[in-house]
């Protein structure tokens, strides 16, 4: 019977942003530009980190990969999420939905984790300047990239893994617009708890572990610059090259928060839904921008990779 249960549901009905139709229109033409923003800005970063050489330190490369994840990650959900304001509810196979359950948490688990391996590139940087090249040598680099990737991959793997093993029955109509944990497993008609357990401790310690080494990372940096860094000028100067980090640490970690820790099933769909638009949407989307306005050395070298080539 368990077996019969577990093909019954062969697709699932993403039933997206529920709303006034006349809003549909509106909605598609906001996220599609948001979505054409994201592959911009993010593709003119990655190709300007691998094509200006003076841009090969440490720092670009976490934001080269960054970026890379921004791209995947915003595909993941928002190309099927515009086919549904256009044409409704989207049916989706049971294993795609499985691919876009995993897609998504690797993606965003590696994202909180590449986040803190850049605080900590921050803070070598500016407090520690004489060692830098020695400690983020780009060994250091490349096993910090590779341990935020594999984190994120197994992270999503036992949770992808584990909703397989669940038997659905029906309703099949899943309240958002992707296929995230929770709406499946209130769908789910085999027993959750176990699931529930994993969902609140394992991916509450990938959400709060990447934070734990972020903040002191930056009250450290912080309190350096006001005691150590004497010049007014070099204090600012310093400060700005944090301040594009610690804003896309914001946009990424307030929203996730509030949506996975705790991830209680009391949390209203709709709420829910609006919140994973802002960190998988829009956050990827206002990323580049960030980093370019603030950023001199990027400006220049977008400058130079786009607009050189043609002079």
């Amino acid at each position: 019977l368990a077996m019969l249960n577990q093909t019954e549901v062969s697709e699932f009905l993403l039933l997206g942003l529920a709303g006034n139709q006349g809003l549909q229109h509106f909605f598609f033409t906001s996220f599609l530009l948001l979505y054409l923003a994201t592959l911009l800005g993010n593709g003119v970063i990655v190709m300007v980190v691998i094509f200006e050489p003076r841009l090969h330190t440490p720092m670009y490369f976490f934001l080269g990969n960054l970026s890379c994840l921004d791209i995947f990650y915003s595909t993941v959900t928002v190309p099927r999420m515009l086919t549904g304001f256009l044409f409704g509810q989207q049916p989706i196979s049971f294993a795609g939905c499985l691919a876009q359950l995993h897609f998504f948490h690797f993606l965003g688990s590696t994202e909180g984790v590449l986040l803190a391996g850049m605080a900590y590139d921050r803070y070598v940087a500016i407090c520690n300047p004489l060692h830098y090249v020695l400690v983020m040598s780009p060994r250091t680099c490349l096993l910090l990239a590779v341990a935020s990737w594999v984190t994120g991959f197994i992270h999503a793997t036992v949770h992808s893994v584990m909703t397989s093993q669940l038997s659905f029955c029906g309703p099949n109509h899943v309240q958002h617009f992707f296929c995230d944990i929770k709406p499946l497993l209130n769908l789910a008609c085999s027993r959750t708890s176990l699931n529930m357990m994993l969902l609140n401790v394992i991916t509450t310690s990938v959400v709060l572990g990447p934070l734990i080494l972020i903040v002191p990372s930056y009250l450290y940096i912080i309190s350096f610059l006001f005691y150590k860094v004497r010049s007014q000028e070099g204090r600012w100067k310093l400060l700005s090259t944090c301040a594009s980090h610690l804003s896309v640490v914001a946009l990424f970690y307030i929203p996730v928060l509030s949506n996975y820790t705790p991830p209680s099933s009391g949390n209203s769909t709709q709420k829910a839904m609006q919140v994973t638009l802002m960190y998988s949407a829009v956050t990827p989307a206002l990323n580049p921008f960030i980093y370019t306005l603030r950023n001199q050395e990027v400006k220049t070298a977008v400058t130079k990779t786009f607009l050189g080539r043609k002079l």
